[in-house]
């Protein structure tokens, strides 16, 4: 219910004062009033002002004021007389918390009196409960479609609340106004924002309109016809005067065709025959023509209908803008989802071959092959291993190979010859031939001994010197040799 004053930018005349009345709004708008500033202060739009109320005082917000506030008077009938209610003053701090907490009583009070008028059997419906500032009265707005006998109710009202009580009546229209909405067409209800004066509402002003008669359309939140039927409803009977009245049927050589709908946007009138469903759209100077003639006993042969061409929307004007930007595309995008959708696929089929046991074999080798054909080196391929290597023209016969697993038992093996030990940590391809080790002190790198020249006998144990530590056990004493490589032992065979 906000009022924009359009008057308050322009200046009056000296020897003119500003109207002394001003519009007070209640409640957040659910209420207004006029008062007189007898104060002669001047008060600004949304000041809070206190005024007199019913023996006692009353907090209100100023909505108008200056020279619109007389317009609003004519509009509402209200006369400029002494019995004008005052204003009395700004609301201090102490009037506005004594505002605040009986407003939180509101909320308290309406589901009591709920209560009470359903105890009672009170066929009402209690929409709104407005205490005054002041906790001295209590107004409950309600709506009935009968006459409701209140006077019961009155007492226990003022037993229960210890306020003067007053009973208002309001329609439908006023309560949805109270409560507020969002209506069908996205915004909020006229009647709770700048609707005052409600018109009675008919469906024939649907029928003027061409609109289907569905009441779960056309009604509002209030339970009763959308007010904004009546909006457009002069326009729709100003472009009705040029249809004609007595249409309603015209007859031709095949037949009586009636009136199914006027087409006001386009001025078309559409007939059906009586044994046909077709409609037929006719513009209404042929209509008049067909009208005249009948009235004259002649019965044309055709209708001559009007071909309804259905309009394409025209192309949008190329304003020669340009995206520098540039376009997205999606495709790579799709390609990627593609990708994904792939890879998942293919793991759920590998996992449901993993359960059912059809993937369970040997891994296939590159090329087809398999294990053990991959172990086999293809003719012509020189084999792994640095062992001295035999040409292709000289190969010897294979002995025969002994089976893996030799079951006889240990005391009939035949004893195999044991390998120095340090010939058995060196690699297989460094068995065959030994190369000399670099000194770890730095110095020339010192030479293994000569095939001619014999292996160096071991020297004998030494005694331990006095208070040394004894030999270990086994009769074996740590030797200390000179650093480098050392010929490799005779193998012992045992007999």
């Amino acid at each position: 219910m906000n009022v924009f004053d359009w008057l308050a930018n322009i200046p009056l005349s000296d020897s003119l004062a500003p109207f002394d009345i001003i519009e007070v709004s209640f409640n957040n708008g659910s209420r207004k009033d006029f008062f007189r500033n007898s104060t002669k202060q001047l008060f600004e739009k949304g000041e809070m002002v206190a005024v007199e109320g019913v023996s006692g005082f009353d907090i209100g917000m100023v909505n108008l004021t200056g020279e619109l506030v007389k317009l609003q008077m004519k509009k509402r009938r209200v006369e400029d007389t002494p019995e004008v209610k005052k204003l009395l003053r700004r609301a201090s701090s102490e009037d506005l918390n004594r505002m605040s907490e009986n407003k939180n009583r509101e909320r308290d009070a309406l589901i009591k009196a709920r209560a009470i008028a359903r105890s009672i059997g009170l066929e009402m419906k209690l929409a709104e409960v407005e205490i005054q500032a002041d906790g001295r009265k209590a107004t409950f707005f309600y709506t009935a479609d009968d006459r409701v006998d209140f006077r019961e109710l009155i007492k226990l009202y003022a037993a229960e609340f210890r306020v003067k009580v007053e009973m208002r009546q309001i329609g439908a229209r006023q309560e949805a106004g109270k409560v507020g909405g969002i209506g069908s067409c996205g915004r909020e209800l006229c009647c709770s924002t700048w609707l005052t004066d409600f018109k009675s509402v008919n469906t024939t002003a649907a029928r003027y309109q061409n609109l289907s008669i569905n009441q779960a359309k056309l009604s509002g939140q209030c339970g009763r016809l959308k007010c904004c039927l009546n909006y457009e409803l002069d326009t729709y009977l100003d472009a009705l005067k040029d249809f004609p009245d007595d249409c309603d049927t015209i007859e031709t050589s095949g037949g009586k065709a009636t009136l199914q709908k006027r087409d006001i946007f386009k001025n078309l009138m559409w007939y059906t025959y009586d044994n046909s469903s077709k409609q037929y759209p006719l513009t209404i100077t042929r209509v008049k023509e067909i009208r005249q003639l009948n009235k004259q006993g002649i019965r044309p042969e055709e209708l001559k209908a009007v071909e309804v061409v259905v309009a394409k929307p025209n192309k949008e004007a190329d304003l020669g803008f340009a995206d520098v930007v540039g376009q997205i595309s999606l495709r790579s995008l799709e390609k990627a989802s593609q990708k994904r959708k792939q890879k998942s696929r293919e793991k759920q089929q590998k996992d449901k071959d993993a359960k059912t046991g059809k993937g369970g074999g040997q891994p296939q080798q590159p090329g087809g092959q398999g294990p053990q054909q991959a172990r086999q080196p293809q003719p012509g391929q020189r084999p792994k291993g640095g062992g001295d290597q035999k040409p292709r023209g000289e190969q010897q016969p294979r002995p025969e190979q002994k089976p893996r697993g030799d079951n006889r038992p240990r005391e009939q093996r035949p004893d195999r010859p044991r390998e120095p030990k340090e010939a058995r940590n060196e690699p297989r391809e460094q068995r065959g031939s030994k190369q000399p080790r670099p000194d770890n002190r730095g110095g020339e790198q010192k030479a293994g001994p000569k095939p001619d020249q014999a292996p160096r006998e071991p020297r004998e144990p030494r005694e331990p010197r006095e208070g040394g530590k004894p030999q270990q056990g086994g009769g074996h004493s740590t030797q200390h040799h000179k650093k480098g490589n050392r010929p490799p032992r005779k193998p012992d065979n045992k007999q």
